[in-house]
């Protein structure tokens, strides 16, 4: 019998602290900009300075790139534009930095991080660091099997808690969480259809290499086969996890719910982490206010996990590649609302700030000019 009880969380996870998100917006009608005039770059300071219970915010400083990798077998249907089995082709990619998130992630000076859950290839032929949390080669093929056994999902999920554990201690400040995986499109869009109650058809997209029309079709229906399998263990999250959705699925669920214990705020990056953040939705109400959503992909399954949560991405450039690269398009933004809400100079007690004039007991001072009892004073005069 398991001693993974997912209940738990709901007590452990807490909300970012209310007291200090209103002490940020106090402070940012003090600022000289007027409340409101930068959109919702405001929204982000204010939700980042209660995720580090401070005001004014911290910059964030050691942001990372965590990827969690895996094959799923469902791959073999042609429902990817990938071979089966070729993720870790990805990986290795990745590592030798030339895929997207390579290139942002050197541009942006941010370090990657990927975790082998469930790749299909030698785990000698991978970094030590990669392959150690790997609980199995490769996924059953959900639409006639389960992706995992109890005992692996268990250790999946425990996988992503202690790489979630690993990064809080280490000082990573803000996490963008990808996946690197050959097959996860139709896992995730299983896990989002069978939570949200909804056709296959309204969650399979084309994926980040897109597949034709019959691709597009087998799709639907590898999803449909699965949902059959996915609807009568909707009430256990954790076996939902092992019946459609794979190691790597399963450890970002484990790895976004310990995040939020450990009030380390995460950026999603496309469909297959918002269908593991729904998962996590289902398990603690609560943990979605760690996380923000980067982008838009485009993908109607992210589209559709995203509104059962009320998130509202931050972008929209239909970057569907995953990997983490939407993630880190983002995440500039949330650096630029931390550092406006931190430096932007605030005014003196008892000053009022409108489109950028301040007005001080009876004085008001715009561009250089004085205006005291109905004088006008520049220039030294």
């Amino acid at each position: 019998m398991s001693s993974l009880n997912l209940d738990d969380f709901t007590d452990l996870i807490e909300r970012p602290d209310g007291g200090v998100r209103r002490d940020a917006e106090a402070r940012r009608e003090r600022q000289v900009v007027p409340p409101g005039s930068l959109g919702r770059l405001d929204d982000l300071g204010e939700w980042l300075s209660a995720a580090q219970s401070a005001v004014p915010v911290r910059p964030v400083v050691r942001p990372r790139v965590v990827l969690f990798a895996g094959d799923h077998k469902v791959a073999e249907l042609g429902v990817s534009a990938r071979p089966a089995g070729s993720a870790g082709e990805l990986v290795r990619e990745v590592l030798e930095g030339g895929r997207p998130v390579s290139v942002l992630a050197r541009r942006l000076d941010v370090p990657v991080r990927v975790v082998d859950m469930a790749l299909d290839c030698d785990p000698e032929t991978l970094p030590a660091e990669v392959a150690g949390h790997r609980v199995r080669r490769g996924g059953g093929r959900i639409d006639i099997e389960d992706a995992l056994t109890p005992e692996e999902a268990e250790a999946a999920f425990r996988a992503g808690m202690a790489v979630a554990d690993e990064e809080a201690d280490s000082g990573t400040d803000l996490v963008v969480l990808g996946d690197v995986s050959v097959g996860g499109t139709t896992a995730a869009g299983t896990l989002v259809a069978a939570l949200c109650g909804t056709d296959a058809s309204v969650v399979t997209g084309r994926g980040g290499l897109p597949i034709d029309d019959l691709a597009w079709m087998r799709k639907c229906a590898a999803i449909r086969d699965a949902l059959r399998r996915a609807r009568p263990v909707l009430g256990d999250q954790l076996q939902l996890l092992a019946t459609v959705g794979g190691a790597d699925l399963t450890a970002m669920t484990g790895f976004l719910l310990q995040s939020a214990v450990r009030k380390v705020p995460v950026i999603l990056d496309g469909v297959v982490t918002a269908a593991c953040a729904l998962v996590g939705q289902r398990v603690a109400f609560r943990a979605p206010d760690w996380w923000l959503a980067a982008h838009d992909s485009g993908e109607p399954g992210q589209a559709k996990a995203l509104d059962r949560m009320a998130m509202e991405p931050l972008l929209t450039q239909g970057v569907k590649v995953g990997e983490g690269a939407g993630g880190l398009l983002a995440l500039p933004l949330v650096q630029a609302a931390a550092s406006l809400a931190a430096e932007l100079p605030t005014t003196s007690d008892g000053e009022a700030v409108t489109d950028g004039e301040a007005v001080t007991g009876g004085e008001a001072v715009t561009d250089g000019e004085a205006v005291t009892d109905g004088e006008a004073v520049t220039d030294g005069e």
